[in-house]
């Protein structure tokens, strides 16, 4: 039998694109090439008898085309305040081998993964706000912030809704004021594209 998980809390990913990520429409990254960062916060979760509750993950990546396409490069960061059961059991859903077919999909488009890193992770993230924070120190920083609109200044809102979607269901669209790694994959992106959501995995799947 399977082994029964779940993960349920709030998630976002920054990429360089131009705001309402291409992906999510099977288009091309806007700059040719895709590179950012993706983060969760387990608000709600176990994975068989152990609990997941209030650790954060987060990645970067590099995809030298559109996402589809593979030959991906990607590092992994679990929260340092994970024990050893709790690391073995994020990374075994993120390997894909424990189902659910967004963790199984993003893997088999990854040519070379990086070895995963277990550090401190502030984690901000508030989808109906349009705000999120993620700092991993020397290796990661990244904000989020909505867009203004070009008459009132006040922030504006669009939703991307995707009802088969793996990753997410519906999403927040916002932009990025900081979006740079200093770490193996390195970047430091102009304003660019940030979706928000509030995300329910399983072993069969995204549920919400």
């Amino acid at each position: 039998m399977a082994t029964q998980w779940r993960m349920k809390g709030p998630y976002f990913k920054n990429c360089n694109c131009a705001p309402g990520c291409p992906c999510d429409f099977w288009a091309a990254p806007t700059h040719g090439h895709c590179e950012g960062m993706l983060a969760m916060r387990i608000d709600e979760g176990h994975f068989d008898s152990t609990p997941l509750t209030g650790i954060s993950f987060a990645g970067i990546y590099y995809f030298p085309g559109a996402l589809h396409l593979g030959n991906g490069t990607f590092q992994l960061f679990i929260s340092a305040q994970a024990d050893p059961a709790q690391r073995q059991a994020l990374l075994t859903i993120c390997s894909g081998k424990a189902g659910n077919a967004w963790f199984e999909v993003v893997p088999s488009l990854i040519s070379k993964m990086l070895p995963p890193k277990f550090v401190p992770i502030e984690f901000e993230c508030d989808p109906k706000r349009l705000h999120a924070v993620v700092r991993i120190p020397g290796e990661l920083e990244t904000v989020t912030e909505s867009i203004k609109d070009l008459v009132s200044g006040q922030p504006h809102k669009a939703q991307v809704i995707l009802p088969k979607g793996m990753e997410y269901k519906a999403c927040e669209v916002a932009t990025t004021r900081i979006l740079r790694s200093n770490g193996a994959i390195r970047f430091d992106c102009p304003p660019a594209n940030s979706s928000l959501a509030y995300v329910e995995h399983t072993q069969d799947g995204l549920l919400a």
